[in-house]
């Protein structure tokens, strides 16, 4: 790992198909871990545009992996 440090530890709660469906982009990207998965998708999630800004009110079991996909709005289809 070199010089990198990463001091702070990001924990997360996922159903079974999440999880399945982390691990099966972990493998068929040939990701070393499933750390490294995380950190690539939240890199690539970060830079993309047109990402979905939380609404206030909002409570993190409204926001999973796998799911509705938003609506031309950024919203979440119901």
């Amino acid at each position: 790992m070199g010089d990198l440090e990463r001091g702070e530890r990001l924990q997360i709660m996922l159903t079974v198909e999440e999880l399945e469906a982390l691990d099966s982009w972990r493998f068929a990207c040939r990701m070393p871990s499933r750390a490294s998965a995380v950190r690539e998708l939240l890199k690539r999630g970060l830079a993309s545009e047109g990402f979905m800004r939380a609404e206030q009110g909002k409570s993190s079991g409204d926001y999973g992996l796998l799911g509705a996909e938003p609506d031309e709005d950024g919203k979440a289809a119901k």
